[in-house]
Formats: structure tokens, sequence, C-alpha cells
């Protein structure tokens, strides 16, 4: 796998790639829980799944496409092309398989994947820069 950098352009280790890669599926998948708890259709794991893979696959092609695991964390491009990625081919895989796909459904999914996705890779980036730095 190719080797990760952060902000600084230090090396990051394979697992900071898995955590972020597993951080994004999971907060998908509170997304469709949230979302399927809201219109009363009940949280069933597969129910969630149902709900959740044109979202989880669209994630996928992103990190795919533009080897988000170049800078999993950065908000800027990874963050942004993972939540764009993420709402866009969902909806157009929701859209091809009969599933709902109406604009306030695209809004509550942008904004809400947008605090999701983003949020979690700003919070990172605050900690790290407020992380003391080691004396060389």
């Amino acid at each position: 796998m190719p080797s990760t950098t952060d902000r600084s352009g230090t090396r990051a280790v394979p697992a900071v790639t898995a955590a972020a890669a597993a951080a994004d599926a999971i907060l998908i998948l509170i997304f469709a829980a949230i979302g399927r708890d809201a219109h009363a259709r009940g949280e069933s794991v597969t129910g969630i799944l149902s709900t959740a893979w044109p979202f989880l696959a669209g994630a996928a092609v992103a990190w795919l496409l533009l080897r988000i695991w170049r800078r999993p964390l950065a908000l800027w491009p990874a963050g942004v092309a993972v939540w764009l990625g993420t709402v866009a081919i969902g909806m157009v895989l929701r859209a091809l398989t009969g599933q709902t796909v109406v604009l306030p459904f695209v809004i509550v999914a942008l904004l809400s994947l947008a605090v999701f996705l983003l949020g979690y890779r700003l919070i990172v980036a605050i900690v790290l820069r407020l992380r003391p730095r080691p004396r060389a």
C-alpha cells in the first residue's frame, strides 16, 4: 500500500489510513441509522445497510479514484473529496436502484455528511496543530 503523509509531510502509518477509512464507513452507517430512525423505518441491520450501501460505495469510489490513502485525514482535498463523492455517487446509485432522491434529502445528506466526514478531520487537524512538537 502506498505511504501516506500528514500535513507536515511526515509518513503516516497504514493504521492511520485504515482508521480513517473505518471512521468514514462508521459515520456513513450512523447517518443511515439516524435517517431510518427519523422516518420510523426501524433500525434493523439489513435496513441500515440497505440505506447506507449507495453512500458507502460512493465513499469507496472516491477513496480509490482520488487515492485518499495518501493523506486520509486532510480536510482538503481528501475530506472534501470523500464527502462530495459519497453524496454524489450515493445519490446516483439510489436513483438507479429506485430509491428516493428528492432535493430535501440531497440537502440533508450534504449537510449531515459534511458534519460527519469533514467534522472529524477538522477535529484531528486542530488536535494535531495544538499538540506540542518534539524538539530536535
